[in-house]
C-alpha cells in the first residue's frame, strides 16, 4: 500500500486526508444516529410517566426534567415540552417553543453529513488534479520538451500518478456518496420517529388531538 502512496506521488496525499476525514464521519454518524442511542430503552416510558404525573395536576422536579433533557440528542425536545406544560404555557406557546427546540435536534441528527457530501464531490476532483499532474509530468519532462522520446522512468512515473490517482478519486467518492444517502435516510428516519412521539407528547399533556408539524 505504501508503495501505491509513493507511485502515486504527492497529489494523493489529500486524498488520503479526506479519506480518514470521511471514514471517521461515517464511523461516527452510524454510532450517534442508532435508534438505541436516540431512544435508549425505557425513555420513552420514561417521559410518558412524567407526562402523565403532570396531566393528573401533579408537579415533577427541575432535576426529573433535567435529566430528561440529558437522556439523549433529542431528550431537550421533550425536556422543553414538559417544561412548557409545568409552566402553565398556552399550547400556542409551547409550539414555538418546541419549534426552536427541533431546530436545534434536527441539526445534531444532520451534524458532518454535509461534510461527507462535500466529500464525496471533492474527491472526485481532485483525483482528476492528480490525473492532471500526472500528465503534465510526462509531457513536461526534459525529453518530451527537446522532441526525444524522454526518459522511460519518467514516462512510467506519470502515467501512474495519473492512474493512481484518478482510481483512488473514485474509490474515495463512491462509497462516501453512497454512506452519504445512507446517512441521510438514518436521520430523517430518527426524525420521523422523533416528531411522532413528541406529537403524542404534546396530545398527551394537552389532552386533545394536536399536530406537531410546525416543529418540522
Amino acid at each position: 500500500m505504501y508503495s501505491i502512496l509513493l507511485s502515486a506521488g504527492w497529489p494523493i496525499w489529500p486524498l488520503l486526508i479526506i479519506s480518514i476525514v470521511g471514514l471517521a464521519i461515517v464511523i461516527e454518524r452510524a454510532w450517534h444516529l442508532r435508534q438505541i442511542h436516540i431512544f435508549p430503552k425505557n425513555s420513552l416510558e420514561v417521559v410518558f410517566g412524567l407526562a402523565n404525573t403532570i396531566s393528573r395536576g401533579k408537579s415533577i422536579s427541575d432535576s426529573e426534567i433535567t435529566a430528561i433533557s440529558q437522556l439523549s440528542p433529542v431528550g431537550p425536545l421533550f425536556a422543553c415540552a414538559l417544561r412548557e406544560k409545568l409552566a402553565g404555557s398556552s399550547e400556542e406557546a409551547t409550539l414555538e417553543e418546541l419549534q426552536a427546540s427541533a431546530q436545534t435536534s434536527w441539526l445534531s441528527l444532520e451534524r458532518y453529513l454535509g461534510t461527507l457530501a462535500t466529500i464525496a464531490t471533492v474527491a472526485p476532483l481532485l483525483g482528476l488534479f492528480g490525473t492532471v499532474v500526472g500528465m503534465i509530468e510526462i509531457f513536461g519532462s526534459q525529453g518530451a520538451i527537446s522532441g526525444g522520446s524522454g526518459s522511460p522512468q519518467q514516462l512510467a512515473h506519470g502515467i501512474s500518478v495519473a492512474l493512481y490517482n484518478t482510481a483512488f478519486g473514485l474509490l474515495i467518492a463512491i462509497p462516501a456518496l453512497a454512506a452519504w444517502r445512507g446517512l441521510r435516510a438514518m436521520a430523517n428516519q430518527r426524525q420521523h420517529e422523533c416528531e411522532e412521539f413528541t406529537r403524542q407528547l404534546f396530545k398527551k399533556l394537552y389532552s386533545h388531538h394536536a399536530s406537531t408539524e410546525d416543529t418540522k
